[in-house]
């Protein structure tokens, strides 16, 4: 079984509201949850990852930056503001020394371009990329973007991401129904992340919040 990701964003930006959303998850079931670095600065950043290790939760911060400047300051921030994971980010070769060692790094692997990002390679290309990735001592797993990609067999790219990789691979982005996140556990993802498809009650439990994050983890 994948391991559900619940992300505090809509597309893909931090919703404004998601310090106050936190604890109505503290009963059903989530044990990761997650956000972005467009749309919550250090301050915002550090408050929501407060509030969710207090309820208990271990937290993601995805970076989907777009230019090698602002990703890097991202991943510093992100060292700040006390997250456990790092997820996202294109260049996974230039970012040793970046974060604490007990912060799990897991960058996208492929060509990511524009925001919200596009997968971009044949699967070849993006499974080659994976597993120079993962080779990295400071590289934990991956961030894979399967679904942006506009052309790709998705579940032939996962399997041979996961196949080719060392570590977890996250499946994110453009996962809206509870067949496409059980199908992406039986490709071999560790996990998945689900934001803008609960915020827009495409989920079983709308329109709570609440109610499609703990649906999602009873059913998958």
């Amino acid at each position: 079984m994948a391991h559900f990701v619940f992300m505090l964003t809509h597309g893909d930006r931090t919703v404004e509201d998601a310090a106050a959303i936190v604890p109505t998850l503290a009963d059903t079931g989530l044990r990761y949850i997650g956000f972005k670095d467009v749309g919550a600065d250090l301050a915002r950043q550090r408050e929501v990852t407060s509030i969710a290790h207090d309820v208990g939760f271990e937290v993601m911060l995805e970076v989907v930056s777009t230019t090698k400047e602002a990703e890097l300051a991202s991943l510093q921030t992100a060292a700040e503001a006390g997250v456990d994971w790092v997820l996202g980010g294109t260049h996974g070769a230039d970012t040793a020394g970046l974060l604490p060692d007990h912060v799990k790094y897991c960058p996208f692997p492929g060509q990511v371009v524009d925001h919200p990002s596009v997968l971009l390679g044949t699967i070849d290309e993006i499974a080659d990329d994976a597993e120079q990735l993962t080779g990295l001592d400071h590289v934990a797993g991956l961030d894979l973007l399967a679904y942006r990609h506009p052309t790709a067999d998705i579940l032939e790219l996962i399997r041979a991401v996961v196949q080719r990789s060392s570590g977890p691979v996250i499946v994110a982005g453009s996962i809206a129904s509870i067949d496409r996140a059980i199908a992406v556990g039986e490709a071999g993802a560790w996990g998945y992340t689900i934001g803008s498809a609960i915020f827009d009650g495409l989920l079983p439990g709308a329109p709570s919040v609440a109610d499609q994050v703990r649906r999602v983890i009873e059913e998958t």
